[in-house]
């Protein structure tokens, strides 16, 4: 007899959900020390941590995160998409931050113990919603010198969350960041660090001000190539050939972070029987209208098409920049990737995990 299955809480309007914290059983937390390296992890019920005023997480940003979905199936069974990916991808942000790595087994264990105590607040399979899992690794002990800390703390939590845009995809106005560059050549870019994101915020709550939903930066050295949007991957697709074959352009800078939700899409671009190119992309090549459509992708949304890429006095238009849904072709990468998420589609690339449920 297979394991009961823990349905949606009936104390939470699904409706309403929106993307934001909630608290909810409680979470995770491992502890790291030099002597004896990461304790076995145990469950805490209180949001408020305690951290050391001289913590090096606290003083000198040394902290990485992870973001990733757990999602609910037409037979109530949970699902958590893609965790070793996170896994590695912590790893490797760990090193640049001078951090002790959590070994990809315990990330996954903390991962599933997280989202195990808390499987009532997988939303119902027909809200469209997912439970949100936060890894986060910080140093958590003293440290007052240029170094990494005595003890460091890896917690997972979780909050369930509705769709990123509640009435669906539409698409958006983006403008670029000039003033501002997110990452340099041979710097951390490429690492899921908080402190890559933090110094977004001014311009993206200004770009909000002004009537943008997105922010894009431009390479740092020479303000010619695309690099990401603040919060997400650059991906454009070419207009279909005469076979309905499109190709899958995104950059491959050095300075951005590798999206497990971008590498994803690439994978079914590939099934569909597309091109995929993973190289320098001119802002050029947009201004001359090459690509039919324009997204930005992420974990909490998974695609954002863009209709319109402002520029100072310079705006771009994506196909006539009036669309009010999104395009035909992100609509069937969208399709197929949410579909192998909510297991309506057989997943091909065995990316739900685990794959008996929980």
């Amino acid at each position: 007899m297979g394991k009961s299955i823990t349905p949606p809480s009936t104390k939470i309007d699904w409706s309403s959900m929106g993307f934001q914290y909630r608290d909810t059983n409680g979470y995770v937390r491992y502890t790291w020390t030099e002597e004896s390296g990461w304790d076995e992890g145990k469950m805490e019920t209180d949001p408020m941590i305690k951290v050391h005023v001289c913590a090096t997480g606290l003083n000198y940003g040394q902290q990485t995160f992870e973001g990733l979905k757990a999602f609910r199936d037409k037979e109530g069974r949970v699902r958590i998409f893609r965790p070793y990916s996170n896994a590695a991808r912590m790893v490797r942000s760990a090193k640049i931050a001078y951090m002790p790595p959590v070994p990809e087994e315990t990330f996954v264990e903390g991962v599933r113990r997280a989202v195990e105590a808390n499987l009532e607040f997988v939303p119902p399979l027909e809200t469209g919603g997912a439970l949100y899992i936060r890894p986060l690794l910080y140093g958590s002990g003293p440290y007052i010198g240029m170094g990494a800390a005595p003890e460091f703390t890896f917690v997972v939590f979780v909050m369930p969350v509705g769709p990123f845009y509640s009435g669906g995809i539409k698409p958006v106005d983006a403008i670029i960041i000039e003033d501002f560059d997110r990452s340099a050549p041979n710097g951390t870019g490429s690492a899921k660090l908080g402190g890559n994101y933090a110094p977004t915020f001014p311009y993206v709550m200004r770009a909000k001000q002004q009537g943008y939903t997105l922010t894009l930066h431009l390479d740092a050295k020479t303000h010619t190539l695309i690099d990401e949007f603040s919060t997400s991957n650059f991906v454009a697709l070419t207009p279909p050939d005469a076979n309905g074959k499109r190709t899958f352009v995104t950059p491959n800078s050095k300075t951005i972070l590798q999206s497990v939700t971008r590498l994803s899409l690439e994978d079914v671009a590939r099934r569909l029987g597309w091109d995929v190119e993973e190289r320098e992309v001119a802002l050029k090549e947009v201004e001359d209208g090459r690509f039919d459509e324009v997204a930005a992708c992420g974990t909490a949304a998974i695609i954002t098409p863009v209709k319109k890429i402002v520029r100072g006095d310079q705006t771009i238009l994506i196909g006539d920049g009036n669309q009010t849904e999104v395009g035909p072709g992100f609509k069937q990468l969208y399709d197929e990737y949410r579909g192998i998420q909510n297991g309506d589609i057989p997943d091909p690339f065995d990316w739900l995990w685990p794959k008996e449920g929980l």
